[in-house]
């Protein structure tokens, strides 16, 4: 086992890696930047190392930096939590050549995962199901025009090495398609330097539904069922909970051991996500996040697992702590990303946060780098917490949310809280009945 580990991230993902290395023994190694000097993961790790001013590409984003603070402290291993490095094959490859362990899967599936096209191509050839669309990217308008034709409108152009939304654009008819298409491709090329697109068929009302698959690198891997992400603010999920409310337990087991399979073969190694668009009961494959998910808690709520002690065992060289066979739902648990945004326009409000409160009590997690007098920064992600609760089935779960919301005090700056108490109150929320489209029509008929 590691005698020491850094953590290549911040905020509360860095406190929860922090967590998992003092419950095991292992020493921790905070990295920080100029900004986050007196944040709780520096404060709460065994050491720390500043690595920059506050630009992410001058400090958690540089390679360099990170790899001199485990050559200065002696870490064997780094864990990148989520974002930044997280799935960036070349830190993985250069952590290698250091003789650094990367806790996560191998390089080549980072890169394999990280390029939409190559992803869906190998997960096609795995046998697991996928969206109608292109075979690889699309580089004209006259092409785009045959394959729309062939998949049938409306269709979805997105950036090969796209994310958040951003390289993404839907044609619902013929005549949009040329402007969809041109549009995704300028986009692209300024978000990722890379104008490369393909096609989809656009489904209209799916759900996000990802499967959590776990691999020990060896040629095993197990599931660890679904999560519904499907209340998506401009694609980034607010609201997640597990077990999904319209998948039914022999669903479960055969898209879950589709994915576990598809993974096994490849020799995967550690956490990963499969996510899905779901729709009249079958499911199309969009993406592999070859990392641990934001959401990560309401899987280890019902199946009363910890994902990142079982990426440091497994990354160690030691077997998974568990079979698919003892993995049982336990419940259903929900999370809500708390962002210090201003509603209902999102803009960020970072700030000094007078007074933190955490809810508690039975069933509810509050994990968050938040405390009083902490200022919050302006350079980076706006989530500041993550509300989770879990309960014996859905309904005492939303009760169990709408107490611990109440129970939250963030004062001093805005937070997204009253999003999620208005969300309670409706009724398609309350019996699960949502698609990813449902929010942003909600918001839209909130407040124009």
């Amino acid at each position: 086992m590691f005698e020491k580990i850094l953590i290549a991230n911040r905020g509360e993902i860095a406190l929860r890696v922090i967590r998992a290395c003092r419950e095991m023994g292992i020493k921790s190694v905070a990295v920080h930047s100029t900004a986050d000097a007196d944040a709780m993961h520096v404060r709460m790790a065994d050491e720390s190392v500043c690595i920059g001013p506050p630009p992410s590409a001058e400090s958690y984003l540089s390679m360099a930096r990170i790899i001199s603070a485990c050559e200065i402290t002696g870490a064997e291993a780094v864990h990148p939590g989520y974002g930044f490095l997280s799935e960036n094959a070349a830190f993985v490859q250069a952590l290698e050549d250091h003789d650094i362990t990367f806790i996560g899967p191998r390089s080549d599936h980072i890169r394999i995962m990280g390029d939409k096209i190559t992803a869906k191509e190998t997960m096609k050839a795995l046998g697991v199901p996928c969206v109608p669309g292109s075979d690889g990217g699309v580089g004209d308008i006259a092409a785009a025009r045959t394959i729309a034709a062939g998949i049938g409108y409306p269709v979805i152009i997105k950036a090969t090495a796209g994310g958040g939304g951003r390289g993404m654009k839907v044609a619902r008819t013929a005549d949009e398609l040329e402007v969809a298409f041109r549009t995704a491709r300028a986009e692209a090329k300024a978000a990722f330097g890379n104008d490369e697109v393909y096609l989809e068929k656009y489904l209209q009302r799916p759900r996000h539904v990802e499967i959590q698959i776990f691999g020990d690198g060896k040629g095993r891997a197990v599931h660890l069922g679904e999560r519904d992400c499907s209340l998506q603010r401009r694609h980034q999920k607010v609201f997640e909970e597990a077990p999904g409310p319209v998948i039914t337990p022999a669903m479960r087991a055969e898209i879950g051991a589709t994915c576990a399979d598809a993974v096994a073969r490849i020799g995967y190694a550690g956490a990963g996500t499969i996510e899905f668009l779901y729709e009249d009961g079958q499911f199309f494959f969009i993406e592999m996040n070859t990392r641990l998910q934001v959401e990560h808690p309401v899987t280890e709520a019902i199946f009363g697992v910890d994902l990142v002690r079982e990426q440091i065992r497994v990354a160690a060289g030691l077997p998974m702590s568990f079979v698919q066979e003892e993995l049982e739902i336990n419940g259903h648990a929900i999370e809500v990303r708390i962002n210090a945004e201003r509603i209902p326009g999102f803009a960020p409000c970072p700030g000094r946060v007078k007074v933190f409160h955490a809810p508690g009590g039975l069933g509810v997690r509050m994990d968050s780098a938040l405390y009083g007098g902490y200022a919050i920064p302006p350079y980076y992600d706006s989530l500041i917490g993550k509300l989770i609760v879990h309960g014996r089935d859905r309904p005492e779960a939303l009760a169990r949310l709408r107490r611990a919301l109440g129970e939250l005090i963030v004062d001093g700056v805005d937070t997204t809280v009253p999003l999620f108490e208005a969300l309670l109150a409706e009724p398609d929320i309350q019996a699960g009945d949502y698609s990813i489209h449902w929010l942003e029509r909600w918001l839209e008929r909130q407040f124009g």
